[in-house]
């Protein structure tokens, strides 16, 4: 069976500024900018604390000219710490921003890549929450945060340095009340936080993916009865995101132990500062400095240990993005791809073809087919017997456990995924529609196609009368997720956009079933317009569907019959 990544619920939060870094590299001059204002305002802030010590000295010694320049400096700092922050934080929230920015859009772009197993694997609601839900929160802590990590962090190193030019004994007086006391109440959060908001966030994202599926089958729940039962499960789910909450707070909780801490180490400060004053190895104006600077130290450590919740929340977050982001990050393509020198045209062959969605049962085993260039094959099998799997291996949306499938000789899996596109197009079972108008849908194809050729191309497949007779036409809505139309039109515009793709082969999974006879004629008319050259597979049970393709492939049990191995002729 072939390995498909899974995310995991509680994210890798290991090394996760350095597996952040290739997406931070883009944005390195304007962070850096950003981050030189920030410790500029810092430096500044922490600056007032020697300038208030000077004047308090010039005070005890009556030197009013120094008394002069120490409030004049003290005036002129505060004008530039106050430029430095205003400036510091609008720079760092734009830097922040155009990070998380980035992060969405690469997480957009390796969604609508990603391999289809990878979808099918993970629930949508999973998906939706790490592509959304994280990111919203990232920007959320860029723009009410990330200021305050950064300054708390510089001031507080700042102020260690400025304190130990004045007294290292002092310092050190301060630091041994403070700093292992701080770090034991650190540590005991530290211990259960990444489990906490772990496992907070992981039970969010549950039931965010179950609450997408009460949407999705609101109206089978509503029919078969199954409501009670289901919100019974959305009740179990919900409990446990609140209980995950509750836990993530008292872990956060702990933090304001240090408040304890400051007191206790402002005490121990005064004490010994009183005592060193009196030996006179200490002046009044250091011990001044000391009491404004350590007013600095300690609202540092408490915005930083305030901020530890967030910060871990955030980091949860980003874990939980960085996960999804290296599981759907594409394939490198090598210089000279295969892509490049694809024809246009070319014959589709699986080769020894098995797949298995788990180890213990094959979907299909021993496949060996050929589909040479503007054939018509019909495929035919009972429910179970690999026909949509084959589909997919055959589009390249699946990769095959063992064997190959190339086209014109090149196995899919070195064909780049734009060029692969271009060549081979499946309409499933179950067509998508986006919001907007029936032109608006049929434009969702490379190259963007104009209003002129989607008229030609619809009229060139016999469909223009039966659109002239849609309320509007082309400028239909079509509702929201296609509401407005039956299954069966939403098959026949997927038809149109694939055609409007002009792919080199055509694969349709089922796409007759379950409608009404005159709309499975009109498709199936519009089939006998396509290109000649057009390699054509069909997956269907309607007869008449399979009538019209001169050869005919069975399935049983995920394995051509004996003596069909390359299919049989109608």
């Amino acid at each position: 069976m072939a390995e498909q990544p899974l995310l995991q619920e509680e994210a890798d939060q290991r090394a996760v500024l350095r597996r952040a870094a290739p997406y931070l590299r883009p944005h390195r001059g304007r962070l850096g900018v950003a981050l030189g204002v920030g410790l500029a305002d810092s430096a500044a802030l922490v600056a007032v604390a020697p300038l208030i010590g000077l004047a308090a000295d010039a005070v005890g010694s009556g030197d009013r000219t120094r008394l002069v320049v120490a409030v004049l400096l003290l005036v002129l700092l505060a004008l530039a710490q106050l430029g430095f922050a205003r400036a510091g934080e609008l720079l760092l929230i734009r830097a922040g921003e155009q990070v998380v920015r980035g992060l969405r859009e690469r997480c957009v772009e390796n969604l609508a890549t990603a391999p289809l197993r990878f979808l099918e694997t993970h629930r949508s609601g999973e998906l939706l929450r790490r592509a959304t839900g994280e990111v919203a929160e990232l920007a959320a802590f860029v723009r009410l945060h990330l200021r305050n990590l950064v300054a708390s962090t510089a001031t507080l190193a700042f102020t260690l340095v400025v304190l130990a030019g004045y007294s290292w004994l002092l310092l050190l007086v301060q630091l041994a009340v403070f700093l292992p006391l701080t770090l034991l109440v650190t540590r005991w959060f530290q211990r259960d936080a990444a489990a906490a908001f772990g496992g907070k966030a992981g039970a969010e994202a549950t039931v965010a993916a179950t609450f997408t599926e009460t949407l999705t089958a609101r109206e089978a729940l509503q029919t078969s009865r199954g409501l009670p039962g289901w919100a019974r499960r959305f009740d179990r789910e919900n409990a446990r995101a609140v209980r995950a909450a509750r836990r993530a707070l008292r872990v956060e909780n702990r933090i304001d132990l240090v408040s304890l801490v400051e007191g206790a180490a402002l005490v121990a400060l005064l004490v010994a500062g009183g005592r060193l004053v009196g030996q006179g190895s200490l002046s009044i104006g250091a011990v001044v400095v000391f009491v404004v600077a350590g007013r600095n130290l300690f609202d540092s450590f408490t915005d930083l240990s305030q901020l530890v919740g967030e910060v871990q929340t955030a980091r949860t977050g980003l874990a939980r993005l960085l996960d999804l982001l290296a599981a759907t990050e594409p394939e490198p393509v090598a210089p000279g791809a295969a892509g490049a020198a694809l024809p246009e045209r070319g014959d589709l062959r699986c080769e020894g073809v098995a797949y298995s969605y788990r180890s213990d049962d094959p979907a299909l085993s021993g496949i060996t087919l050929d589909f040479p260039a503007g054939s018509r094959t019909g495929v035919v099998g009972e429910t179970g017997s690999g026909k949509t799997t084959l589909s997919k291996l055959l589009c390249g949306l699946y990769r095959p456990d063992e064997g190959v499938v190339t086209f014109a000789g090149q196995d899919l899996r070195d064909v780049p995924e734009a060029h692969l596109r271009r060549r081979v197009v499946l309409v499933p079972q179950e067509v998508r529609m986006v919001s907007g108008t029936i032109a608006d849908n049929l434009a969702l194809v490379q190259g963007a196609p104009d209003r002129e050729l989607i008229e030609h191309t619809v009229h060139r497949l016999g469909l223009r009368e039966w659109i002239a007779g849609l309320p509007g036409g082309l400028d239909a809505e079509v509702g929201r997720r296609g509401g407005n139309l039956s299954a069966g039109e939403r098959q026949i515009l997927g038809l149109v956009r694939a055609v409007l793709a002009d792919p080199a082969v055509l694969v349709l999974d089922e796409a007759t079933a379950d409608i009404d006879p005159v709309t499975a004629g009109r498709l199936e008319h519009a089939l006998d317009e396509l290109r000649a050259d057009c390699t054509l597979v069909v997956i269907a049970h309607r007869p008449e569907t399979i009538a019209r393709m001169p050869r005919v492939i069975r399935l049983e049990g995920g394995r051509l019959p004996v003596g069909a191995t390359t299919g049989t002729h109608a």
